[in-house]
């Protein structure tokens, strides 16, 4: 059924055989009850939108959902979700109340208490089963890598659970996105010389010198939009001769540099409206048309900007091409574009779309401004409300620079900084730590950034400096908020037993002696202290005396819901409870925090919490949902730009018996532990090797890196008896069992 609806040929898509036919079998698979999924990945102006564009017509007999990542919105918690879910409204009602109400919440329709991230994956998934009841679904969302984290999350997690459903989604994006890491994709490259000169000849009407040709083909580097862009604006003396052709830049800046051209021969008034255009992405002609009235633009200026195919108004306000937009909004200047958002502000319902609003206000003013400063907190706490902490943290910093009194910018860049942490945008949360640090005054605050700057520390690589910082802030958090002094030991803790035998200043030893030494917690103790005092008794006085206290703490983990302020507990609970080989505590504890760490959005804890629940799955022989979370965990540590050694990718890899796997994760975890001072990942690295070997009957290796995972007994996983998942007595093994895929 290639035929059904195929779109027109048009000389963009020359060339393009190949990547119209893919195109064509997923839609005719869609039309047929089988679901599929297709990312395409190129430079900007390759042609992704053409191809977008050509599926879409293609398509006719489909029902469209359309949306475009926005660079500006790439921080709005969301956004992308909502636009493009935003023809179907109608059939939220149709979904079961729990997955109806989270979608409510989460596109501001209703009020409540941030819903699951989940449980917002799941409704979107059955959102669209429902929109393909009567008809195929076509998804299509260009540029993907503009899209805000909350949406990609969820429509990465819908992409990879579409299964006999007459649904097709399209991403095109300039490179992989972690969200979307692993889905089948499509990388779209130049078009051969010959396409190119075919495309090229197509937009000249006049004589082209074969050499003018040769050079524009040459510098396009088979890009069509390049080759679409750059003649344009020639004179027939350039195209003839090929004098005073443009000097080199780069494919987007050139085209770009097309763009604004004929930009710059519009009139003024159609220029402004462009720009009213590409600052708001919503694409909502109504909108627009409020703002022009409240810039005195007339309606009759649209017409130019169309004619010169810079735009397209029908039900939607859309642009050629991402990068009109772009060259649109960066040639105006800083002042017009903070009228425009004025404008745009002020036609923004404060009712129905607050966060919006606040935003617009914000890019709108030039110097501090507390009002607008305020507004921006009040939207960070709604955001982090729907679980939207990369949107509360982009809103808290601008907050921060718009606020003229210097004691609450501080307050703001604190509170900015702890936001941006748990969202796991770590180089932005040092920088507005810095901030904070220098304005802190009074007994707490400094405590406070002190704790902070060491847990970005651990959370950018767990090595040797976050232990000494983390102890004195525990330390110094004694006298002024104990509950939250214990909480900043447990992490010392930690970050001492991820530093191992490479620890400097503060080793576990010390560690553990600190938090006997620290005052009592109260009683009866919460679980936290338990786990704290347990964990510390095991290290000092060993299993016998550690382990009961640890086993009445891992009880009282159970027994209580995890909540967002328990999350710097939990981390560790799970864990624990593997260590003493309570293997159903292990799975449970790590898949509630998994929940939690989800549901609030906290990426910084995320990359681990997966690590350590798969390592829960693969001693269970559940090694293909292990190989899942590991897959999630390394795309979150990318996203993050967090340093994670793969525990428990080589943890699959020995029980799988893959040695080249082994060797190769071995190779790079050991050169990054030893730059960073993480010497927990040697010892695993040791323990790995021991069960590779055993599994593989090569036991006298298996014995030998056994032995050397042993010598350090205060490296608890990893090297105690506790830790393993085979026994070597005397040099000959026993099997505890095996585990294979």
């Amino acid at each position: 059924m290639a035929g059904a609806g195929s779109a027109a040929e048009v000389p963009i898509l020359g060339g393009r055989r190949d990547e119209r036919a893919v195109m064509d079998g997923l839609l005719d698979d869609a039309r047929t009850g089988r679901s599929g999924v297709l990312v395409l990945r190129g430079e900007a102006g390759i042609g992704k939108t053409a191809l977008l564009e050509y599926a879409s017509e293609s398509a006719s007999d489909f029902r469209l959902f359309r949306a475009v990542g926005v660079e500006s919105e790439m921080e709005l918690a969301f956004a992308a979700l909502h636009q493009l879910c935003a023809p179907v409204d109608d059939l939220v009602d149709r979904l079961p109340a729990p997955q109806r109400e989270a979608l409510e919440i989460t596109f501001g329709v209703s009020a409540g208490a941030a819903p699951d991230r989940f449980l917002v994956a799941v409704a979107t998934l059955s959102l669209f089963s429902e929109a393909a009841q009567d008809r195929p679904l076509l998804g299509v969302v260009d540029d993907a890598q503009w899209m805000d984290r909350a949406s990609a999350q969820v429509l990465g997690f819908v992409a990879r659970r579409l299964l006999a459903e007459p649904v097709a989604l399209l991403f095109a994006a300039r490179e992989t996105t972690d969200p979307f890491a692993g889905l089948p994709e499509l990388l779209i490259e130049g078009l051969d010389d010959g396409e190119a000169k075919k495309l090229l000849a197509s937009v000249i009407t006049g004589r082209l010198d074969d050499r003018v040709s040769d050079q524009l083909v040459a510098e396009a580097r088979g890009n069509p939009l390049a080759l679409l862009e750059l003649p344009r604006g020639l004179s027939p003396a350039q195209l003839a001769g090929g004098f005073g052709l443009p000097g080199a830049l780069s494919v987007q800046g050139r085209i770009e540099q097309s763009f604004l051209r004929r930009l710059e021969a519009l009139p003024e008034d159609t220029q402004r409206l462009l720009l009213v255009a590409a600052a708001e992405p919503l694409g909502d002609p109504a909108l627009l048309t409020r703002v022009a009235e409240r810039l005195g633009i007339a309606s009759a200026v649209r017409e130019p900007a169309e004619s010169a195919g810079l735009i397209e108004i029908n039900g939607r306000v859309r642009f050629r091409h991402p990068l009109v937009r772009s060259a649109v909004y960066r040639a105006a200047s800083a002042q017009q574009r903070r009228r425009v958002h004025r404008a745009l502000a002020e036609a923004t319902d404060a009712e129905t779309d607050p966060d919006r609003r606040a935003w617009h206000l914000a890019e709108a003013t030039a110097g501090p401004d507390e009002d607008v400063a305020a507004e921006l907190e009040r939207a960070a706490g709604r955001a982090q409300a729907r679980g939207g902490l990369a949107a509360a943290a982009a809103f808290l910093q601008r907050a921060v620079e718009l606020t003229p009194e210097p004691g609450r910018s501080v307050q703001r860049a604190f509170a900015g900084a702890q936001t941006s942490y748990e969202a796991g945008a770590l180089d932005e949360a040092l920088a507005l730590l810095g901030t904070a640090e220098r304005g802190a005054a009074g007994e707490l605050q400094p405590a406070r950034v002190q704790l902070l700057r060491a847990q970005i520390a651990f959370a950018s690589g767990r090595g040797s400096d976050a232990p000494p910082l983390l102890l004195k802030a525990a330390r110094e958090l004694e006298a002024v908020d104990a509950p939250l002094a214990r909480a900043t030991y447990l992490d010392a803790l930690a970050a001492a037993l991820f530093a191992g035998r490479l620890a400097r200043g503060a080793g576990v030893l010390e560690v553990a002696e600190a938090v006997r030494g620290a005052p009592p917690s109260p009683q009866p103790p919460l679980a936290g202290d338990l786990l704290l005092r347990g964990l510390a008794l095991l290290i000092t006085d060993g299993p016998s005396v550690g382990t009961p206290v640890l086993k009445r703490a891992l009880r009282a983990f159970r027994e209580r819901t995890a909540t967002e302020e328990d999350i710097r507990w939990w981390w560790l609970a799970g864990p624990v409870a593997g260590l003493i080989w309570d293997h159903e505590g292990w799975d449970a504890l790590t898949a509630r925090q998994i929940e939690v760490a989800r549901n609030v959005g906290a990426l910084a804890m995320l990359p681990l919490a997966l690590s350590t629940h798969a390592g829960a799955l693969v001693f269970a022989g559940e090694l293909r949902a292990a190989a899942s979370l590991v897959e999630e965990s390394k795309a979150l540590s990318r996203a993050t730009h967090a340093r994670i050694v793969p525990y428990a990718a080589l943890t699959l890899a020995a029980f799988r018996g893959r040695e080249d796997e082994v060797k190769r994760l071995m190779q790079t975890s050991t050169k990054d532990s030893m730059a960073s001072g993480e010497g927990m990942a040697l010892t695993m690295a040791q323990w790995a090797t021991a069960v590779l070997y055993n599994g593989l009957a090569r036991y006298e290796d298996a014995l030998g890196a056994a032995e050397q995972a042993a010598e350090d007994p205060r490296e608890l996983w990893f090297s105690n008896p506790f830790g393993w998942p085979v026994e070597l007595r005397s040099g000959q093994p026993h099997r505890r069992g095996r585990a294979c895929g």
